[in-house]
């Protein structure tokens, strides 16, 4: 399974399988994008294209685009370029299935090798057809091996012995100390999810020790999960990952014609500098792109089916000719070599023989133009057995459609998960060191927190227009409002909640208040004024029994911000808010179960807020005493 963090080697054997599938193929331009990603272009027959893209250590596979060139080509790129550009690219391979991709490349006269290691940073290392290293990617030094130029490359090529059978399976199993799936999983290089797959496929409890299996009860099931990803696959994305085919029960959001086409939808696009400063284009949601992705696919298997219905018609239309040829060519092979046969073939003017378009000797097969297909005719083997050949390729693509199908038509029925909505956090203000809030007419109030506090804001920030509040009782905030207001009541139940009414239990408390020029520091002869204390001259006006309360809540828009004050205040604010009233718990318990049921309330933005609404930012606007909660909305 290929998932964020990378490729398993089954899914390299998988890729590999459709790369060599499109061979031959010639070296185009590399790029380089930064430090891990790459792109080569890549040329095939008939003006066909190809776009190879690398991020090392994680995936590599064709993609429908490569992104926008780099403007200045990179060191490693132009390397590549001088010694594979234009080269026809002869071989792919893979050792066992470690997590290495060998491209052999033959370019004026001479063969080099490259190698792309999948495994921890990644690498990319040219070298020559000794496996010499010509120039690597990455130098490293390891213990065992040394990755720098002019020694060998030692983890592929001659001498490398990538070979499994049942007796490397049985050592693996005796020298294991841990269970059969983890065994498989870690010196099978299987990953977990395949290991258990073999389990399943050989019928073996997972769980018994490696050292109880039985290596010739294993080891089929092994090659045959080998087996399917090159030659069985039915490429698909789940949640969990990219699949060259799907294993378990695991819900199917994808199905894909090619791994490789899986495989580029399932990663994340490379955004390079230029990509990123593109503006104005539309961009799909995930959703969206899924399911572009699953029509263009069902699209791709009706061509298929289309196509092999259409040889397999032809066959039988043309069953007479095909017959002839078929018993001809059979016949011949088993007194002339191919070589012979194909000469043949090529100098006669007979119509049979100039409808062969080509011949596979090592297959024993020809290119035939039947009607006006080109179809592959394997000459030992009978007419109906090379229609069957075809009509299985139909129903194939059948099935991968009807399963395309279904599993779109279910991830249709699937809610689209809500977007989770974007916030800008409020900016530090000065007055949010203090206790403050706004009235539901916008006036700001600002509260000292102890007696430091209300010295400060009684000197710095009681100014011409202001208003001095405070409860009628000994200790609580000094409350400045800056301005008149018509929410007198939300000022007065703003001071009279934090002052020591609450912290005894009370549930009203009066409340009075001054202008500016009334308040002073300097106190009657023979008095004292202590510090955060003030002395009030002149008349008062009183706000008798103001009920205490307060109410803590998020506030959304314009900015993003836990608030706190007088309920109806904070209820013009925020949607979200939790009643406070003098009750029984400290201030500390209180403060979580409110952060917990503000969270509650945001299930679907919760990483959006998580930095805003804290415990800390929840405790600011806590009032002193026990609280219990009265309501919350």
């Amino acid at each position: 399974m290929a998932n964020k963090k990378g490729m398993s080697g089954l899914d390299l054997r998988a890729f590999i399988s459709e790369f060599r599938a499109v061979l031959p193929l010639w070296i185009g331009k590399s790029y380089q994008y930064d430090s891990s990603f790459f792109g080569i272009r890549i040329n095939g027959e008939g003006k066909s294209k190809y776009q190879l893209f690398i991020e090392t250590g994680v995936r590599m596979h064709l993609s429908g685009e490569l992104p926008s060139a780099p403007k200045n080509p990179s060191g490693y790129s132009m390397v590549i370029r001088k010694y594979l550009n234009g080269g026809r690219i002869l071989a792919v391979s893979q050792p066992g299935i470690e997590r290495i991709v060998d491209i052999e490349v033959g370019k004026s006269e001479r063969r080099y090798h490259l190698i792309f290691e999948m495994f921890d940073e990644g690498n990319i290392i040219i070298c020559d057809e000794e496996y010499r290293i010509i120039q690597p990617f990455r130098r490293h030094r390891f213990r065992d091996r040394d990755v720098v130029a002019g020694e060998r490359y030692t983890l592929a090529g001659p001498g490398v012995d990538d070979s499994i059978d049942t007796e490397r399976m049985k050592e693996a199993f005796l020298t294991s100390e841990t269970d059969l799936v983890r065994t498989l999983a870690t010196k099978m290089m299987l990953g977990g999810r395949y290991a258990e797959e073999v389990c399943r496929i050989a019928q073996v409890e997972k769980s018994i020790p490696a050292i109880e299996a039985a290596p010739e009860n294993i080891y089929p099931a092994y090659i045959a999960l080998i087996n399917r990803a090159e030659s069985d696959t039915d490429p698909c994305i789940t949640r969990t990952g990219c699949w060259p085919f799907p294993i378990g029960d695991e819900e199917i959001i994808a199905r894909y014609a090619t791994f490789n086409e899986a495989l580029d939808t399932y990663y994340p696009k490379y955004e390079g500098e230029k990509e990123k400063a593109v503006k104005g284009k539309e961009k799909l949601t995930k959703e969206e792109i899924i399911r572009k992705r699953q029509g263009e696919a069902i699209q791709s298997f009706e061509k298929k089916i289309s196509a092999y219905q259409a040889i397999v018609d032809a066959i039988y239309e043309h069953y007479g000719e095909v017959a002839d040829i078929i018993e001809t060519l059979d016949a011949a092979s088993t007194t002339t070599s191919w070589q012979d046969i194909e000469e043949i073939l090529a100098s006669s003017e007979l119509p049979a023989a100039r409808a062969i378009l080509k011949v596979y000797p090592s297959e024993a097969a020809v290119d035939v133009l039947v009607g006006e297909e080109k179809v592959k005719i394997h000459v030992h083997e009978s007419l109906e057995a090379n229609a069957a050949r075809y009509y299985d390729l139909v129903k194939k693509f059948r099935k991968k459609r009807t399963g395309a199908l279904a599993a779109m038509e279910k991830f249709r029925e699937q809610p689209i998960k809500k977007k989770t909505a974007e916030f800008r956090p409020m900016k530090k203000a000065w007055y949010h060191r203090f206790r403050w809030c706004y009235t539901s007419d916008n006036v700001l109030m600002i509260g000292g927190k102890d007696a430091g506090t209300n010295e400060e804001i009684v000197k710095k920030y009681l100014q011409g227009g202001d208003y001095f509040v405070h409860a009628d009782v000994h200790g609580g905030s000094v409350v400045i409002v800056k301005g008149d207001t018509a929410h007198w009541d939300e000022v007065a139940q703003f001071a009279a909640s934090y002052s020591n009414a609450w912290k005894a239990g009370h549930f009203t408390a009066d409340v009075y208040a001054a202008e500016q020029n009334q308040v002073s520091k300097t106190p009657e002869s023979g008095e004292y004024v202590a510090r955060g204390a003030f002395v009030v001259r002149g008349e008062r006006r009183y706000f008798r029994d103001t009920p205490l309360g307060i109410a803590i809540g998020l506030q959304t828009a314009p900015e993003l911000g836990v608030i706190g004050g007088p309920v109806t205040a904070v209820k013009a604010h925020a949607k979200h808010y939790i009643v406070l009233a003098p009750g029984t718990f400290e201030p500390n318990d209180i403060a979580k179960k409110v952060l917990k049921r503000l969270r509650e309330q945001f299930p679907d933005d919760w990483k959006s807020i998580k930095t805003v609404l804290n415990a800390d930012s929840v405790m600011a606007f806590v009032p002193p005493g026990g609280s219990d909660i009265m309501e919350e909305s």
